[in-house]
């Protein structure tokens, strides 16, 4: 399964970003493997709308079925879902452990965002 964990760095040792469109970088992991890639994520995180729809749209590109996070505006919420990416909100620490909390089950994909717009 291919997952996107927000970033602020480019390892697995970074912490999340706990916001999901403007975060610095987007870990993507394949779990069933381990490996995983950075990608900066600066384009959509410095657009002044729009920046939702944007990374959402990163995402359905790479393929991901998951997304994890730390919280998801509605905009995004809903583009993710039209694109059939899972969101799970909540995530904290470093992508390494939020990875592991999502494969044990402690994180698992939300019904609907959990923050406001242009949060």
């Amino acid at each position: 399964m291919k997952v996107a964990i927000s970033s602020q760095g480019k390892t697995l040792e970074s912490d999340v970003d706990e916001r999901f469109a403007r975060a610095s970088f987007f870990i993507f992991v394949d779990t069933e493997t381990g490996e995983f890639e950075a990608h900066d994520n600066s384009g959509p995180m410095s657009a002044a709308h729009g920046a939702g729809p944007q990374a959402s749209s990163l995402l359905a590109d790479k393929q991901v079925e998951v997304l994890i996070t730390g919280h998801c505006g509605p905009n995004a919420f809903r583009a993710l879902d039209a694109a059939g990416i899972k969101v799970v909100t909540g995530a904290s620490g470093t992508v390494a452990e939020a990875l592991e909390k999502f494969k044990s089950g402690e994180l698992t994909p939300a019904a609907r965002s959990d923050v406001g717009g242009h949060w």
